[in-house]
């Protein structure tokens, strides 16, 4: 991000939005901002297809809150290294209470991944922007993916709110992204592999890039 300062007041905006929530919903689907269990779950499954059974990869979660998507990986047989990203502490002490016994995840205070991963994912960041102006917001996302591309060994995966959702409902605090154009955006920047998804009955899509 061109301005430092933006940044700065970007990611705190984003600490005290998500940390505030777990204060007030706890471990719960409503705690790291999604509407239900159900509709959280169904987002993990999208990015099944980047990993593709390879329960033997590691994972960085960006933005992972109290580590669901480790549950969920677990639960399918993954076994490889988990490294969960998130910037607000609260939701990293829920993580690594609840997951103390695996050896495996890692923890770290961060808006971007650290070290390399096979898989990179970003589930939920880029849907809530507040008041922050949407060019601004763009280009955090924009900066973040190639935070993530710089990381992933073998893919990365995020979701977004979609454009294609119906304009009546649009929430002016949310960011909508126009899924054709970050398949372009990814496609001519990261990897020809690319593919989009929006059939699983939500207001978003999942883009997945293969780099490998």
């Amino acid at each position: 991000m061109s301005d430092t300062l933006d940044r700065v007041a970007l990611l705190d905006k984003i600490e005290r939005y998500y940390s505030d929530k777990i204060r007030r919903h706890g471990i719960t689907a409503q705690g790291v901002d999604w509407k239900d269990s159900q509709s959280h779950r169904l987002r993990h499954q999208q990015f099944l297809r980047l990993i593709d059974n390879d329960n033997h990869s590691s994972v960085a979660d960006l933005g992972c809150g109290y580590g669901d998507l480790l549950d969920f990986l677990r639960n399918l047989g993954h076994t490889g290294a988990y490294t969960g990203y998130d910037l607000s502490e609260d939701m990293l002490t829920a993580a690594r209470t609840i997951h103390r016994g695996d050896s495996a995840a890692h923890w770290y205070l961060s808006p971007t991944p650290t070290a390399k991963a096979d898989y990179v994912i970003a589930s939920g960041i880029f849907n809530v922007k507040g008041e922050m102006p949407s060019p601004i917001w763009h280009e955090y996302v924009l900066d973040t993916l190639s935070a993530m591309a710089r990381c992933a060994e073998r893919g990365f995966a995020f979701n977004s709110l979609t454009l294609h959702s119906d304009a009546e409902k649009r929430r002016s605090d949310l960011y909508y992204a126009d899924p054709a154009w970050f398949l372009d955006y990814c496609a001519t920047r990261y990897s020809r592999h690319v593919a989009v998804l929006q059939d699983y009955g939500l207001y978003e899509f999942t883009l997945l890039v293969r780099v490998s």
